[in-house]
């Protein structure tokens, strides 16, 4: 197990370093000029030397990456040059918003989708695997901001049943917290629970159609216990591997939600930035969400081991 886990951690460490490089070039890739931004269309060129000296943007790109890197290991993660406050203030005051908002939606998303994968398993060829699978297809096929868009039309407007707009944070209001996070969080989460519904029934069909289970059934097991003893309990891996991969996109992907629903995170200080050519702040928005992909996927694996013991068959996770 140990040997296993050195060996996630060596290539988690590879991929962040190859992703910093990535988003280091990628950035510096942009259009616009950050020393123009911050000193202003109209200043000389003496006044934008001097700006870009300040930010080191006239050394060289290797020069600058290593400074970069420096910095972020130090903790330094540069100021905003747009407003001159430090992007680790910022980061912490928006990130807590999207993560609340991701994992609600992740929540809903698995719950949702796990029932209706079982239902629409369990009752094959019938109206309840029908209503399911044209759940999923809706939810697919429908882009999430028409969708949000018309859920503060109708939900929020017409109906008042939610919020439109708002943030209040469940750690001060959780009641209060949760209700303005509840619409987002299901309109985020409701591709993502189509997802988790194809493949929790496409496992826990080949589950019960397994010759294991077949010899369970011929021993007197009753049906609620083969479907929860081994069909969930086997489609539990394929979930976790959509909650690793999903849980991640859904911090990077939240940016949308949260414009329509005018949410303080940090979907919002990275279209804010990007609009402003804020070097410092882009680059670390997109690094620490990098750099949290990875992690997720990393105690994903490390999951694996845990809910099914058979993955240690190749020797690495002994």
């Amino acid at each position: 197990m140990l040997r296993y886990l050195f060996h996630r951690l060596w290539q988690s460490a590879v991929t962040l370093v190859l992703a910093s490089i990535v988003v280091f070039v990628g950035v510096r890739a942009l259009p616009g000029d950050p020393a123009t931004a911050m000193a202003g269309e109209e200043a000389d060129p003496e006044t934008i030397a001097a700006v870009r000296a300040e930010l080191g943007l006239d050394e060289p790109l290797p020069v600058q990456y290593l400074t970069f890197v420096r910095n972020v290991l130090a903790g330094d993660l540069g100021e905003s040059v747009r407003t001159g406050t430090p992007v680790s203030e910022m980061i912490g005051a928006t990130l807590p918003v999207t993560v609340q908002l991701a994992v609600y939606a992740m929540l809903i998303a698995v719950l949702a989708g796990m029932a209706l994968g079982v239902v629409a398993a369990v009752f094959r060829g019938r109206w309840p695997e029908w209503a399911a699978n044209g759940f999923s297809l809706f939810a697919l096929s429908v882009p999430t901001f028409w969708l949000g868009i018309l859920a503060v039309l109708y939900l929020s407007v017409q109906l008042g049943a939610f919020p439109a707009s708002g943030y209040v944070s469940p750690f001060e209001h959780p009641l209060r917290g949760l209700y303005y996070l509840t619409l987002p969080a299901l309109i985020l989460g409701l591709s993502h629970a189509a997802v988790v519904q194809r493949q929790t029934r496409a496992s826990m069909v080949e589950t019960l159609t397994a010759d294991f289970v077949r010899t369970a059934r011929a021993k007197g097991l009753g049906r609620g216990a083969v479907i929860f003893r081994y069909g969930v309990r086997n489609s539990l891996i394929v979930v976790t591997t959509i909650v690793g991969l999903q849980l991640g996109g859904l911090i990077a992907g939240a940016v949308v939600t949260e414009r329509i629903f005018s949410l303080p995170g940090i979907g919002k200080l990275t279209l804010d930035s990007v609009f402003t050519r804020d070097y410092p702040v882009i680059q670390a928005v997109v690094l620490v969400i990098t750099g949290a992909y990875i992690l997720i996927n990393l105690l994903v694996d490390v999951l694996y081991t845990v809910i099914d013991p058979r993955m240690r068959v190749s020797g690495r996770a002994r």
